[in-house]
């Protein structure tokens, strides 16, 4: 009887040993996702530091054709509803579509637009980024503008004044998002 008893005893103890081990491995693996996942996020957060503009929630990229029945979720659009053309590179002195330009920053590209009335001077500085950036760039008078200037990349948007126009602050725009749209067009 003693012997029946010594290795029940021991095929207790071995059946414990192997849960406080399944026990052990379950906490470990949980602990380990637990500090995955808090690096994952705060290399996000790191990431997206002091990037420039607001981040605008994704409207999709759904071509569509003229006459389309859409709103957009700011103002100029940062993405969306788009017409399946885009626009060529380059600096207009007429409005474009916004159907098009939005084609483009799906494409990586960045929109540059003003309000008509803004001055000369602040006109060229503006269009001198297309000359240092060449590809992926626009750049278009917008009267439907609600601020004197706005830099526009896929989900990005930064909105000022004239009072408020830096080279830097456009600069900064720029090499954030250009090239960063969800289709890499080279």
């Amino acid at each position: 009887m003693a012997n029946a008893e010594f290795k029940k005893l021991r095929s207790d103890l071995a059946a414990r040993r192997r849960k406080l081990k399944t026990i052990f491995w379950t906490v470990g693996v949980l602990l380990l996702l637990a500090v995955l996942a808090y690096v994952l996020i705060s290399w996000s957060s790191w990431r997206n530091r002091d990037l420039p503009g607001q981040l605008i929630p994704d409207q999709g990229r759904e071509h569509v054709g003229p006459g389309h029945a859409h709103t957009y979720n700011s103002n100029p659009p940062t993405s969306g509803w788009h017409s399946p053309q885009v626009a060529e590179w380059g600096v207009y002195k007429e409005e474009l579509n916004d159907e098009n330009l939005i084609h483009n920053l799906e494409h990586g590209g960045i929109w540059i637009s003003y309000k008509p009335d803004i001055s000369e001077e602040v006109r060229k500085k503006l269009e001198s980024f297309y000359d240092k950036y060449g590809r992926k760039i626009i750049v278009e008078p917008r009267a439907k503008n609600d601020a004197d200037i706005a830099l526009v990349a896929w989900n990005r948007l930064d909105k000022f004044s004239v009072a408020e126009y830096s080279d830097e602050r456009v600069d900064k725009f720029i090499r954030a998002y250009r090239n960063k749209g969800p289709e890499f067009v080279p």
